[in-house]
């Protein structure tokens, strides 16, 4: 139990935000929720890193990620702070909004390779 900090009148609006704030990580949720009940998905893990951080996808626990959707922290464009990659790391989908990502995505047609 060392190395605590207290940290009071602590702002967090004044850091980056380093994680999927609370709609992005509940919309990412549900579209989990929805791809397990029809049997494409079965597991999940979150990634980071200084540039990015990931919630990965996998078909069964033991493989690669099939699928990982990014939340880019230093984005170049200002349509890539939300991506979907594939298994080889080529950009599927981007946007600004993590909604319209997943909405426009078209999940059904997307197929994981084994």
């Amino acid at each position: 139990m060392k190395n605590f900090k207290l940290i009071v009148n602590h702002d967090l609006k004044s850091e980056k935000q380093k994680f999927f704030i609370k709609n992005e990580l509940k919309s990412i949720l549900n579209l989990y929720a929805k791809m397990v009940s029809n049997g494409s998905w079965k597991d999940y893990s979150f990634s980071s890193g200084a540039r990015e951080i990931s919630f990965d996808v996998y078909q069964r626990a033991s493989d690669k990620p099939v699928l990982r959707i990014l939340k880019n922290l230093k984005p170049n464009l200002h349509n890539e702070k939300f991506l979907i990659k594939d298994k080889n790391g080529n950009i599927v989908n981007k946007s600004e909004n993590l909604n319209q990502l997943i909405n426009k995505t078209s999940w059904n047609n997307l197929r994981l390779v084994k």
